[in-house]
């Protein structure tokens, strides 16, 4: 398997659809314009490429110097167990830089993975839900 990772390519809406439905990803995925305006207000996105599968996708909304919210990462599960997610994660630090925090919201599902992977178990933080 040769995976190739792109910063320079945003999947289309129904590529990330597929992949977070195969990922088990709770997002909108019956609203491929709100997926596509996701990706279009984000800072960094990541991608892994099995020839022309969307292998796997970390996204960040970042300001660069102080926080970086690492709003999706997903592989497909026929690419798990291969290291995909932390080379995603990693090249996400790589590009934001050392000043800047990485923070994400896990489900449920992945709370074992994220120790695994270098983050930090963190208490303190609140949120307000959308309402839609």
């Amino acid at each position: 398997m040769e995976i190739a990772y792109r910063s320079d390519i945003t999947p289309s809406p129904e590529q990330v659809i597929e992949l977070y439905n195969s990922a088990g990803l709770p997002r909108p995925t019956d609203d491929p314009e709100r997926i596509r305006k996701m990706y279009e207000h984000s800072n960094v996105i990541i991608t892994a490429w099995d020839g022309e599968k969307l292998a796997g996708v970390s996204r960040t909304i970042t300001d660069w110097v102080w926080s970086s919210y690492l709003a999706d990462l997903a592989v497909s599960p026929d690419y798990q167990k291969f290291g995909i997610g932390k080379k995603l994660i990693a090249l996400t630090r790589e590009k934001i830089g050392e000043q800047s925090m990485i923070l994400l919201l896990s489900v449920p599902t992945a709370m074992s993975y994220y120790p695994k992977v270098g983050f930090t178990k963190e208490d303190r933080g609140f949120i307000m839900h959308r309402t839609r």
